[in-house]
C-alpha cells in the first residue's frame, strides 16, 4: 500500500488533524514528548502515518533524533507517495522554520510535498489574513488553509492531497543518497524568518489576549495559588465527580451477581461466581469511573493550554530539588500510567535531570493505584462533606496521598541531586518552553481519550486480575470449600508469610494480597474481593469496603498500606521499561529494593504509631 506521511512541529495540531483524516480516536496534547511513536491509519486508498513532532532536523533532544531518524527511513522507502507537512497558523515562523528543512530534504529525496497551514481559524478570530497562493508561489509547494477542529477546508484539503498523491513520481535512489553530504539549513532558517515576517500574524497581536490570562496565571502569588487550586480540583474531581458513577456501577454489579447466582443455585459454580468473578473482577471494575474522570480532567488541561504553564510555574521550585520545569509534565502524565511519562522526560535536555526524573516518577499515584486508595480510603475515611459538598473529606484524603507521593518523590529527587548519576553530564541548556495559545477542548477526541483509557485499563488490568482471582479462589475454596479459608491451602501458605506482614498489623489474607499485587497493583483489590468472599460465604457480593470494615482493619494499619502502595514500585511494566531508558540493570534493581524497604518502614511506622 503507498503512503503518505504526516510530518510536523508539536503543538500545531497535527495529531488532530491525523484523526480527521483517518478517523482514528488518538492522543492530542499540547507538550512535547508524547508523539514519540509512529500512528498509522487508512486514508481512502493510502496509508496516512503520523510521525513524531520535531522542531527542526537539526536535533537537539532525543525526541527530535527519533522523529528525523523515522523521517528519513520513511524518504527512502519507494512506498512514501507523499509529504504532508502541517503548519500552525499563529506561530508561522517556528512552523515554518522546521518545514522548509523538510522541504529540502524532501526534494533531496525526491519527494513531493503539501503544506496544511492549520488553526486558520485562529487566525481568522484575530483578523488575519493570508494571500494562499502568493505563500504557495514563494514556498514552491501547494499550501492548503484547514482547520482540523472545526474542519474548515478539510474536505478541499483531502480532495487535493489525493490528486496530488495519485500524480507523484517516486525518484528516490538509496545509495545515490546516502553519499550526498549532511543538508546546511542555514538558508531555510533565514526565509523561514522572512515568510513569518511578510504572512504571519504580529506576535502583540497573538499574544494580546493570552498575555491578559498569563498575567494572573504566570504570576508568583496568583500563579501558584491558582496552580494549588487547579491541582486541589483534580484530586478532588477523582473521588468526588467518580462516586455517582461508582455506585452505579457496584449497584449493578451487585445486581447482576444475585441474578446470575439464583439461576445457577446453591454449589461450587455458584461460589465460583460469587468470589471469583463477582469478589474479584467486580471488586476491581468498580474503580474504572475514576480512572475516566482523571483522563477527562487532565485531557482538559492539556488541550486547554494550562499544562505548559503549570511546567513553567513549576520550574523554579523544581530547581531546587535538581529537577526542570520540563519535569513536570511527565509526573502529571505519571497520574494516569508512568510507562509513557518515563518515555515523555526524553525531552528534557539535561542527561541528570532526566534520569532523576525518571527515576523517581514511580512515586506519582498512577491510575493501578486508584482502586486500592478509593477502596481503603471508603473504608477510613467518612464519607463527610463540606461547602454544600464541595469539598469531600475522601476526596481530600485523596489529595494527601497523592500530595505524599510527590512530596516523596521530590524528597527523593534531592538526595538523587547530590549523589554521582551521570558522569557525562555537561551544562544545562537554558529552560525555553513554548506556550500554546489559550484554547477549548476539543470534545470529541477528548471523550473517546477517556473511553478509550477505560478500555486499555481493563483490557490491561482484567485478564491479570482474573488469573489471580481464579488462582486464589482454587487454593482457597479447596480442599474445605466454601466458608473453610483458613484450613484451605491458600490459609496454609497464607499463615506461614504472616510473620512477614505482623508488623504491618495485617493478617495474612492482607499479605497474600500484597505479595500478588506486585504483578500489578490493581490486583490487591480483586484478590482480597476473592478472599473476603471466599471467607463471607455469598455475604455482601461486591461490597468489598463494608466487608473490610465489619472485619475491623485497624485506621494504623491501613493508612499504613496506603503509604505502602504510594512508595512501592510494583509495576513489572514499569520496571521493564525504565531497565530500557537507563540501560542499567543494577541501577533499577537498587531503585525496586529501596522503594520497597522505605514503603515497608513507612507501613510499620504506622501499624505501630497510629
Amino acid at each position: 500500500m503507498k503512503r503518505i506521511i504526516l510530518v510536523g512541529k508539536p503543538n500545531s495540531g497535527k495529531s488532530l488533524l491525523f484523526n480527521q483524516l483517518t478517523g482514528l480516536r488518538q492522543k492530542v496534547a499540547n507538550f512535547p514528548g508524547v508523539t514519540v511513536e509512529l500512528k498509522s491509519g487508512k486514508f481512502e486508498q493510502y496509508q496516512l502515518v503520523d510521525f513524531p513532532g520535531a522542531y527542526s532536523m537539526s536535533t537537539l533532544t532525543r525526541d527530535e533524533e527519533i522523529a528525523v531518524e523515522k523521517i528519513n527511513q520513511a524518504l527512502l522507502d519507494e512506498d512514501t507517495a507523499l509529504i504532508i507537512c502541517n503548519l500552525d497558523a499563529t506561530r508561522l515562523q517556528s512552523s515554518l522554520m522546521f518545514g522548509m528543512q523538510m522541504q529540502a530534504m524532501a526534494h533531496r529525496y525526491g519527494k513531493p510535498m503539501v503544506f496544511a497551514l492549520n488553526m486558520i481559524d485562529e487566525m481568522t478570530r484575530f483578523g488575519h489574513q493570508i494571500d494562499m497562493d502568493q505563500l504557495s508561489r514563494d514556498l514552491g509547494a501547494p499550501v492548503f488553509a484547514i482547520s482540523a477542529k472545526t474542519l474548515q477546508g478539510i474536505a478541499e484539503f483531502k480532495t487535493g492531497v489525493l490528486a496530488l498523491a495519485e500524480q507523484a513520481t517516486i525518484a528516490v535512489n538509496a545509495d545515490e543518497t546516502a553519499a550526498l553530504p549532511p543538508l546546511d539549513y542555514s538558508e531555510q532558517v533565514k526565509q523561514s524568518r522572512l515568510l513569518a515576517a511578510k504572512y504571519g500574524m504580529q506576535p502583540t497581536v497573538v499574544l494580546k489576549n493570552q498575555n491578559t490570562i498569563d498575567s494572573f496565571l504566570l504570576s508568583n502569588l496568583s500563579g501558584g495559588i491558582a496552580f494549588l487550586f487547579v491541582m486541589f480540583l483534580l484530586f478532588q474531581s477523582i473521588f468526588t465527580f467518580a462516586t455517582p458513577l461508582m455506585d452505579g456501577v457496584e449497584n449493578l454489579i451487585g445486581l447482576t451477581a444475585t441474578f446470575v447466582t439464583d439461576l445457577t443455585g446453591p454449589g461450587m459454580l455458584a461460589d465460583f461466581l460469587n468470589d471469583a468473578i463477582f469478589g474479584g473482577l467486580g471488586s476491581f471494575l468498580v474503580f474504572v469511573p475514576q480512572i475516566m474522570v482523571l483522563t477527562l480532567i487532565i485531557g482538559m488541561l492539556e488541550d486547554s493550554g494550562y499544562l505548559a504553564r503549570a511546567a513553567l510555574i513549576c520550574h523554579r521550585p523544581l530547581s531546587y530539588f535538581g529537577l526542570s520545569g520540563r519535569s513536570f509534565i511527565p509526573f502529571l502524565s505519571a497520574h494516569a500510567c508512568a510507562i509513557p511519562a518515563i518515555m515523555a522526560a526524553r525531552t528534557i535536555e539535561s542527561p541528570r535531570k532526566r534520569l532523576i526524573t525518571m527515576l523517581t516518577i514511580p512515586l506519582m499515584s498512577c491510575s493501578a493505584r486508584l482502586p486500592v486508595y478509593a477502596l481503603l480510603v471508603a473504608v477510613l475515611i467518612p464519607d463527610t462533606t463540606y461547602l454544600g459538598g464541595l469539598i469531600n473529606l475522601q476526596g481530600t484524603a485523596f489529595f494527601g496521598l497523592y500530595f505524599f507521593g510527590i512530596l516523596t518523590a521530590l524528597m527523593v529527587s534531592l538526595v538523587l541531586s547530590g549523589s554521582k548519576l551521570n558522569d557525562d553530564e555537561k551544562s544545562d541548556m537554558p529552560f525555553i518552553l513554548e506556550l500554546p495559545t489559550y484554547r477549548l477542548p476539543h470534545w470529541k477526541p477528548l471523550i473517546h481519550r477517556v473511553m478509550s483509557s477505560a478500555k486499555q485499563f481493563v483490557y490491561r488490568a482484567g485478564p491479570i486480575i482474573f488469573m489471580v482471582s481464579l488462582a486464589i479462589w482454587l487454593l482457597g475454596y479447596f480442599p474445605t470449600g466454601s466458608g473453610g479459608l483458613q484450613n484451605s491451602y491458600l490459609g496454609i501458605i497464607g499463615h506461614w508469610i504472616e510473620p512477614l506482614f505482623t508488623p504491618l498489623g495485617l493478617d495474612w489474607r492482607y499479605g497474600v494480597a500484597i505479595l500478588m499485587s506486585f504483578l500489578a497493583r490493581e490486583v490487591f483489590v480483586g484478590a482480597l474481593g476473592t478472599l473476603f468472599g471466599i471467607d463471607g460465604a455469598d455475604e455482601n457480593i461486591a461490597g468489598l469496603a463494608a466487608n473490610i470494615q465489619a472485619d475491623g482493619l485497624t485506621f494504623g494499619a491501613g493508612m499504613g498500606i496506603l503509604l505502602f502502595y504510594v512508595v512501592a514500585l510494583q509495576c513489572v511494566a514499569t520496571v521493564a521499561t525504565l531497565k530500557a531508558e537507563t540501560g542499567s540493570t543494577k541501577l533499577i534493581t537498587a531503585l525496586v529494593i529501596g522503594y520497597g524497604v522505605l514503603a515497608y518502614i513507612l507501613a510499620a511506622l504506622c501499624a505501630q504509631l497510629l
